[in-house]
């Protein structure tokens, strides 16, 4: 039996755990794991968190007993790796669950930016049915530019071509078989920001993509474009966007991601001196897109569908079974 610690915890998960890993010693807890409460988890074996969790060196000294971090994502920058490494403990993620979760999410605010869906609701609960300003764009014919065509830009692209968009596709390992079959284009990221109506960014956030788009690019994209993300919000510089929106040059942005967004969800941290100044003032850069008409946010939700989760509990589970069973699966490798 080993003591298995869930962070970040929804109602309903609990009582599906419960029955998956029943002959373990099971712990639960909707908060958000950090430095103050790991000091009370001695004695957990394995750890499983979402991505709001940001596991340290620090945490894991506090953890002595731990063989396992399980996250329940398909990301995993929210782990020091190389920390993981070193005191030779598994990290497994959950690499599929929700491609097509994520894509159709993506054409949500897709649709929402294209048609002004968001602006018309808001006019509409005060009873204003004018339709100055709400004109919107067919997507047939667009160019969409996927940054990113693993397995949730695979199905955007092919979403996309059900729309009979144009796609064009950023990608350092690419496949001309699945470009001919789904009738899509490989091109540069300058190409592809040049030339796109709408760009969508699915790459995974590490040091190379880390404000992928920023000043120096951020120009570049096609006037009149709108942007994407339900990646990362640190693909993006948040600084670039605003001054991009506010330029005009990008007419808009639909954004599943921010950048500092666990402060959304821990404000205490604002007011607590260890998190850095850089880090607070990245927060209140993403605070600005709140207030712009042009911008619409969701809260992290692209992955949330009864589906989807489903998938991610079974095998965080199997990961889990597996590992401790000592056949490691989904495991994550260093760079």
């Amino acid at each position: 039996m080993s003591t298995i610690a869930f962070f970040e915890t929804q109602k309903d998960d609990q009582p599906f755990y419960e029955k998956q890993l029943k002959e373990h010693h099971l712990l639960f807890s909707p908060e958000i794991l950090d430095n103050k409460l790991a000091a009370d988890y001695q004695e957990t074996e394995v750890l499983s968190i979402f991505i709001h969790s940001h596991i340290n060196e620090e945490i894991l000294a506090m953890m002595p007993k731990l063989k396992l971090i399980a996250t329940r994502s398909a990301g995993f920058n929210h782990i020091d790796i190389e920390a993981t490494q070193k005191q030779k403990l598994g990290v497994c993620y959950v690499p599929t669950y929700g491609e097509y979760t994520v894509a159709e999410h993506t054409f949500a605010l897709i649709l929402a930016l294209s048609r002004n869906v968001h602006k018309a609701y808001f006019r509409t609960l005060q009873e204003d049915f004018s339709l100055t300003g709400l004109q919107g764009f067919d997507l047939k014919g667009k160019t969409i530019g996927v940054v990113g065509s693993g397995r949730i830009g695979l199905h955007v692209i092919k979403i996309a071509r059900g729309f009979d968009m144009t796609v064009l596709a950023v990608d350092p390992s690419p496949d001309p078989f699945l470009a001919e079959v789904l009738q899509f284009r490989y091109a540069p990221l300058a190409e592809v920001l040049a030339q796109s109506d709408i760009i969508t960014l699915h790459a995974p956030l590490n040091k190379k993509t880390f404000h992928l788009l920023n000043r120096d690019n951020i120009l570049t994209i096609k006037k009149g474009a709108i942007l994407i993300n339900t990646a990362r919000g640190e693909l993006i510089d948040t600084e670039a966007l605003l001054y991009a929106l506010a330029e005009g040059h990008i007419a808009g942005a639909g954004l599943d991601v921010l950048e500092g967004e666990e402060l959304f969800v821990e404000e205490e941290k604002l007011f607590d001196p260890q998190t850095s100044s850089e880090t607070k003032s990245v927060f209140h850069k993403s605070q600005d897109l709140l207030d712009r008409e042009d911008v619409v946010i969701t809260p992290h939700i692209a992955f949330n569908s009864y589906e989807a989760v489903q998938r991610i509990r079974q095998t965080t589970v199997e990961n889990i079974v597996a590992y401790l069973a000592g056949q490691p699966k989904n495991i994550v490798k260093p760079d």
